[in-house]
């Protein structure tokens, strides 16, 4: 699949509302509204068990708080799944989400998203409902929706017509391993700090090679790691 016009995310979460106002702005409201980008929210106490649509339960072997039951993520995961359909956890364990792993995920027609709460999930959805852990960083958010949201966000920047203008994409932080140039706009001179001449040359080559050698430079001096 070369575009994102059949794409479809779906979002299995306790709080659908987080999602509510930030797919109405900015990119994201632009690809959704566009249609180049299918969101859909999904209450997981629809799955819930019982009269109070429970979701979660002590953890085997003890313990502090509580643990997502595997039923209703089981459900949700078996009503939303499709033949070409991939399921990922939103997880601080999961595999680093970065720009190759979100080109690679561009091109997968369906996803399903489920936001964990708590203090995890039942291993067993792990290891049987889903494909792919995916997380946003090493550290430990309150649940997987701030991290959906990034995935979603990201996945969107990649949508063929969402952007004004493709090039920015090609010269983003981390869209060829290396972190983005520094960027100037007027006035060329602010409280006595100027903008390189070079960029105020109109020599294109020029600046050109500045800024590849800038993005090198700032990718040794606070990255070196992806210079690896």
């Amino acid at each position: 699949m070369d575009s994102w016009s059949d794409v479809k995310i779906d979002v299995v979460t306790l709080f659908p509302a987080f999602f509510e106002s930030p797919l109405q702005v900015s990119l994201l409201g632009k690809a959704i509204g566009s249609g180049a980008l299918e969101v859909a929210l999904h209450d997981l106490r629809r799955w819930g068990l019982g009269v109070h649509r429970s979701v979660d339960d002590e953890p085997y072997g003890g313990g502090a708080g509580m643990v997502m039951r595997p039923e209703p993520l089981f459900a949700a995961t078996e009503a939303l799944r499709a033949e070409d359909s991939t399921v990922i956890l939103l997880s601080p364990r999961g595999r680093r989400l970065d720009q190759p792993a979100v080109v690679e995920l561009s091109r997968t027609p369906h996803l399903i998203l489920l936001c964990g709460r708590y203090e995890g999930v039942d291993e067993r959805v792990s290891e049987h409902a889903v494909d792919l852990e995916l997380s946003i960083g090493d550290y430990v958010l309150a649940g997987g929706e701030a991290a959906a949201l990034v995935l979603i966000e990201t996945l969107s920047r990649v949508t063929p017509g969402v952007l004004g203008n493709a090039d920015s994409l090609t010269r983003e932080s981390h869209s060829d391993r290396l972190l983005e140039h520094p960027q100037y706009t007027r006035p060329s001179d602010f409280r006595g700090w100027g903008v390189p001449e070079v960029l105020l040359s109109g020599d294109h080559a020029a600046v050109e090679r500045w800024r590849d050698e800038e993005a090198r430079r700032l990718t040794v001096e606070r990255r070196p790691d992806l210079m690896e």
